[in-house]
């Protein structure tokens, strides 16, 4: 088990202790990537990492280029939210800035 993420087609962010990634997908949901996640409390951050062995890295761009929000559950309303890509020359992805947040 780990704490793992999955972006759906709806926007919609999924996290939990899984063992895969597909076992966050809910009856007809398509994923848009995944990966790790974890709550940094020195930062007030929840940190997005790395990539689903199942589904690959998170979507962004898919994200932005279709005007989607990124519908976060409301508990962790007010972190900033990062994505730290794989590749240590890969800048980080300033999830909640460049992308609009519902908290749901």
């Amino acid at each position: 088990m780990a704490q793992k993420f999955i972006i759906t087609r709806r926007g919609i962010l999924r996290l939990g202790n899984v063992a895969m990634h597909r076992d966050l997908l809910q009856h007809g949901d398509q994923c848009m990537g995944g990966g790790f996640w974890r709550f940094d409390p020195v930062s007030m951050r929840l940190v997005l990492s790395g990539r689903s062995y199942d589904f690959g890295e998170p979507m962004w761009e898919w994200l932005i280029d279709s005007q989607q929000s990124l519908k976060v559950p409301h508990d962790w309303q007010g972190l900033r939210i990062v994505y730290v890509p794989d590749g240590p020359s890969e800048p980080h992805f300033g999830v909640s800035d460049a992308l609009r947040i519902d908290y749901i």
